[in-house]
């Protein structure tokens, strides 16, 4: 968490204050932000100045390019968030990163956790990085089912597992695996290799679909709201979610109990009944 559609909709949040914008001045509050730069000093260097050329998304990565071939990538990790704010707004506990343009507003990085980062990369620096490793977008470079089929034969990792590897998908986390397999009628703990083609092309139907609706709604920002998006609202697709949470309730296809088991050392809620 925040997954797929909630970086997506921080990325379309942020856009309008990044993109043709001029970087003013970057201030890096928490020096574990920027534990990935070898040398720290580049971030201010590398981007102080430069017109921001572009905000975009791979998996759940933020990448940001401006001027000279330079990237800055921003990963929220667990509690991380960014908020579009005015100078004088007051600044949020655990603003750990600002970004501020010269159109006057702030891009702010807000982690009480600090497992998010940001990093800025020359285009070699990105070639040899782990963006480079990751697996298609699950949003705009879905695979098809046959791709999928191939890429799974043989594996006896649980489907769950597979899907939450960002080298096989980028982008799923653990709500949305749980809803899309859920969605797909498939066991999160079968072997990915033991899926025949009908179920799998069953759980790339349900991929593209779950996300966009959670896109939609702003994405899932749970109770501890550590998710917002960037103008402070929460994400409202926690009150659509079928399993996710939902241990003890009814399933709403067939009214069994949803469980909670642990895959792949992630909590995992599924139908008994449905996900046989």
């Amino acid at each position: 968490m925040p997954e797929l559609p909630e970086v997506e909709t921080t990325r379309r949040g942020i856009e309008p204050a990044l993109a043709g914008n001029r970087i003013a001045d970057v201030s890096v509050r928490r020096a574990r932000m920027s534990r990935r730069q070898p040398n720290p000093a580049d971030i201010p260097g590398r981007l102080i100045g430069r017109k921001v050329l572009d905000v975009g998304r791979i998996g759940k990565f933020l990448i940001v390019d401006v001027e000279d071939g330079f990237s800055l990538v921003m990963h929220l990790g667990m509690s991380g968030r960014l908020l579009v704010a005015n100078l004088e707004d007051p600044e949020d506990a655990h603003t750990n990163v600002v970004i501020r343009t010269e159109a006057h507003e702030e891009v702010r990085m807000i982690d009480p956790r600090t497992f998010g980062f940001i990093v800025v990369y020359t285009p070699d620096e990105l070639a040899d990085s782990s963006i480079a490793a990751l697996g298609p977008d699950a949003f705009d470079a879905l695979p098809r089912s046959p791709q999928l089929l191939a890429r799974m034969e043989g594996r006896s990792v649980a489907i769950k597992t597979l899907l939450l590897d960002q080298r096989f998908l980028a982008g799923l986390g653990n709500i949305y695996a749980d809803e899309i397999l859920y969605r797909a009628k498939v066991d999160p703990l079968r072997q990915a290799g033991s899926l025949v083609a009908s179920e799998i092309s069953a759980i790339r139907k349900q991929i593209r679909p779950v996300l966009a609706a959670g896109l939609a709604h702003g994405g899932t920002s749970l109770g501890d709201l550590t998710y917002l998006l960037p103008d402070g609202r929460a994400g409202e697709y926690l009150q659509r979610l079928r399993v996710y949470g939902r241990v003890g309730e009814e399933c709403r296809r067939c009214r069994s109990k949803i469980i909670k088991r642990v895959v792949g050392g992630r909590s995992t809620f599924s139908c008994p009944t449905c996900q046989r």
